[in-house]
């Protein structure tokens, strides 16, 4: 398991506050300024500026990097973003901690709603890093697009795609299967491109799920088959197969599941789900192979179901 390094701690006051944003207001001042006044004065302006912002923090980069220590939250070391309030004396703590505390985490006093402007202008002017950023992502975001991109990261780390929610294992991609080995013996792997999912005890009464790997293509798929009540005392199952790999990687690949027996065939055919977009979702909207209990007994034999399992490339 990864494990998360935290940034060091810095209180953010509003004397700092203040003075940075001043100099990113000053700077947008003298540009629009110097432009009305003439090109000689325009270029003075702009290198005087420039000089400026480039001693306090080594340029663009250097600037964002400086200021964004002044945004980390005191409680949980995330960001605090805008609309951003501080306390009676200037200290900030994030919008999630802030729900959760009766006073400042800082000098104790009161959690007043005071807005900060001042930090308001200078988070609008400086680009964040991906929270994901301990897993390998180098994006840097203004504040509005931190968030969305953080939601798709391909960075983010994994969960462990085990349907259930027991395991709260989380890490990188290339841990998942070491992961899969060591804390769930019992997943069998078969070999190949075309494989026979064999689910066992299928009238097992309740929610049941039945787990298999596959192995084909240098890649490593698990192939998923839930029943489950999803509407009032209305079993069904649903059979999905998902890759251990990226949403890009899965785009290279099709899969096919097949019931066949006593002349009766059923297929669905469709790109597998990376791991990192689960299959919860797309059992909920019914994207995957569905058949109700009365379906399943026209293809099984003694309580088992056998699904053929196809991967192939695109």
């Amino acid at each position: 398991m990864s494990n998360k390094i935290n940034p060091k701690r810095r209180e953010p006051t509003v004397a700092a506050a203040v003075a940075a944003a001043t100099a990113v207001v000053a700077t947008n001042t003298s540009s629009s300024t110097g432009s009305s006044a003439g090109n000689t004065s325009s270029a003075n302006t702009s290198s005087s500026s420039s000089s400026s912002l480039s001693s306090a923090g080594g340029g663009d980069a250097g600037m964002s990097a400086d200021l964004t220590s002044l945004f980390e939250c005191p409680v949980c070391f995330d960001y605090v973003l805008p609309p951003i309030l501080q306390c009676s004396s200037g200290h900030l703590v994030c919008v999630s901690c802030r729900s959760k505390l009766t006073c400042c985490p800082t000098c104790r006093g009161p959690l007043a709603n005071i807005r900060n402007l001042a930090m308001e202008e200078v988070a609008s002017n400086v680009k964040f890093p991906c929270k994901h950023s301990g897993y390998g992502c180098t994006a840097s975001l203004v504040y509005t697009e931190k968030t969305e991109h953080e939601e798709t990261c391909e960075c983010r780390p994994y969960l462990c795609p085990c349907p259930g929610a027991s395991c709260k294992w989380q890490g990188p991609l290339d841990l998942v299967m070491q992961h899969l080995m060591m804390s769930h013996k019992s997943i069998t792997t078969l070999q190949g491109e075309d494989i026979v999912f064999l689910a066992t005890d299928i009238n097992l009464p309740g929610a049941v799920d039945w787990v298999m790997m596959q192995s084909c293509f240098g890649h490593h798929f698990m192939l998923v088959l839930e029943k489950q009540e999803k509407y009032d005392g209305h079993q069904q199952f649903f059979a999905i197969v998902q890759l251990i790999g990226s949403r890009k990687e899965a785009e290279n690949f099709v899969y096919r599941l097949e019931l066949n027996g006593n002349r009766r065939r059923l297929t669905w055919e469709a790109m597998p789900r990376s791991i990192h977009e689960g299959v919860a979702s797309a059992i909920h909207n019914s994207d995957c192979l569905v058949f109700d209990t009365s379906i399943a007994q026209l293809f099984a034999d003694n309580g088992n179901l056998g699904i053929n399992v196809t991967i192939s490339l695109v």
